[in-house]
């Protein structure tokens, strides 16, 4: 059976506070990342041209940094323009809340709040995949 996903309320690369629980009725894409993660780098393009293709029909997407220090995770960002949001987790909060094993790590959470969907590592093959699982949970009723 699915499971709720997790409480998550982080702040922005703004300060403002993004909770996940505020996205329900949409499709969200949880993706934990850190500036170290080597995967990571070709993972984050990929997951903002998502965010951009899907968005006007109920889809998210939140990157969540784990860096420990901010400016790790700034230096990356500055090199990688972006539109969806990132989020930031210097303490570790979500990996411990999502049970996360490895980085990078996505989960694909339904609009009623559930992770339906977790997928470990990276790579381009992967996006095919994605692609479905956003289709389908996007063809959901809410």
């Amino acid at each position: 059976l699915p499971a709720p996903a997790p409480a998550l309320e982080l702040p922005d690369e703004h300060g403002t506070l993004v909770s996940l629980g505020a996205l329900r009725g949409r499709v969200v894409l949880v993706d934990v990342w850190a500036s170290w993660c080597v995967p990571c780098k070709a993972a984050f393009p990929e997951y903002d041209a998502l965010f951009k293709e899907y968005r006007d029909r109920g889809f998210e997407v939140l990157a969540v940094n784990v860096d420990e220090r901010r400016a790790d995770a700034d230096r990356f960002l500055a090199t990688r323009p972006h539109a969806m949001p990132v989020l930031f987790d210097p303490k570790g909060v979500t990996p411990q809340r999502f049970q996360l094993n490895g980085m990078p790590t996505s989960y694909f959470i339904d609009r009623r709040g559930n992770i339906r969907f977790r997928h470990e590592g990276f790579t381009l093959k992967d996006l095919t995949t994605y692609r479905s699982r956003i289709e389908q949970l996007l063809a959901e009723a809410r």
